[in-house]
């Protein structure tokens, strides 16, 4: 049964199609940070850990949030990672295992292509699709991203 809460179908297609490509950004910064949570190694090893095991909990409750507002707005969400890869725009590493430094620079890069993604998808979702709820979730989604930018700059400052 589709919803009827004020939101064409055709929007609600294209909200859902978004909060899609979120999920599978999200997946996939998810799996990096767990890669280097198990892979770190060094003189901050033990703070490292714990910040990278912190950030991946974070973003496996926002995970299934996101899986959740899908479900909301009448779909079925996706979840291989055959799907996450084709929609994601986080690049991966494979056979490589960065020093530390490294990882906080490559966790950082992707987060802030995360929020300028969020930002755009923002945008569409007012514009384009009046779906107040996606917008007001997907700001609270990037301002977590923005912190954790934050967070990982200031290691890097």
């Amino acid at each position: 049964m589709k919803p009827q809460i004020g939101i064409s179908e055709e929007h609600l297609k294209k909200s859902i199609s978004i909060l899609s490509s979120t999920l599978a950004n999200e997946m996939t910064l998810y799996v990096k940070t767990r890669k280097f949570h198990w892979n770190v190694s060094g003189e901050s090893f033990m703070e490292l850990h714990k910040l990278f095991e912190a950030q991946y909990n974070q973003m496996e409750v926002s995970i299934d949030e996101i899986a959740e507002r899908i479900n909301k707005l009448g779909e079925k969400t996706i979840g291989t990672m055959k799907e996450f890869t084709e929609l994601t725009i986080i690049k991966e590493t494979s056979n490589q295992y960065p020093c530390q430094k490294e990882m906080i620079q490559e966790l950082l890069g992707d987060h802030e292509t995360v929020v300028i993604q969020l930002r755009k998808d923002i945008e569409s979702c007012a514009d384009e699709n009046k779906d107040a709820g996606t917008i007001d979730f997907l700001t609270k989604l990037m301002e977590q991203h923005e912190t954790t930018a934050w967070i990982l700059r200031r290691y890097l400052s």
